[in-house]
């Protein structure tokens, strides 16, 4: 998993609540595990006008203008502004890896649902919770300013504008550690892997008989 630790990147507004994540990436799509190859199909619904198939080549379908990841000013986006209980539905992990293969790092927003906010963490993505009040501050800044690009410190917990303002946001510590030094939850088995091969070797000593079975199976 990519590490995260300081970010700065344009940002696009959803400007709507109760995103779903079919709408992030419909049941159609998914047809792989592999976590990559989803971007194209981000929010397929909303942002092209015919109907898509997997088998489609993305760049030959009619896009929409009127959406926002289509307007020249956000197709560069990194940070996805958005309103309240952005992920609901469904618990399908291939929303985050659509958000993350179209190139997104940080999701703003009042609130989430909440596998979609965990299952973020696990793929790399930074949700971030901000009260009501911010979130239209930074709509409104969006809308008046192209190119209007936000700073994202995560060991400080800290949103900035352009003007510097700064926002904090809450984060759990446990979660924080994974995202600064990029470990999933392989990766973080895997901090104990010293630990993990001594119980397996002193194991092996006083149950032998459990291996040998292990071996001829």
């Amino acid at each position: 998993m990519r590490a995260f630790s300081h970010h700065k990147g344009v940002v696009a507004p959803m400007d709507r609540s109760n995103v779903d994540t079919d709408l992030i990436i419909p049941k159609q799509f998914l047809k792989s595990i592999k976590r990559t190859g989803f971007g194209p199909n981000l929010f397929d619904a909303l942002r092209y006008l015919d109907e898509g198939r997997p088998d489609q080549d993305c760049s030959q379908r009619p896009l929409n203008p009127d959406f926002f990841l289509n307007q020249p000013r956000y197709r560069d986006a990194s940070v996805l502004l958005a309103r309240r209980n952005f992920g609901c539905g469904s618990s399908r992990e291939h929303a985050p890896w659509a958000l993350d293969d179209y190139g997104f790092r940080v999701i703003i927003a009042p609130s989430f649902a909440d596998i979609f906010y965990n299952n973020c963490f696990k793929n790399g993505l930074l949700p971030i919770v901000l009260d009501e009040e911010t979130v239209d501050k930074l709509f409104a800044e969006v809308a008046e300013q192209e190119g209007y690009q936000i700073e994202v410190d995560l060991p400080a917990q800290e949103v900035v504008t352009p003007s510097g303002e700064r926002f904090s946001f809450e984060v759990d510590p446990f979660r924080k550690h994974c995202l600064v030094n990029g470990l999933d939850d392989i990766g973080v088995t895997l901090e104990d892997s010293d630990a993990i091969k001594s119980y397996e070797a002193a194991r092996r000593q006083s149950a032998p008989w459990l291996f040998d079975a292990i071996t001829h199976s």
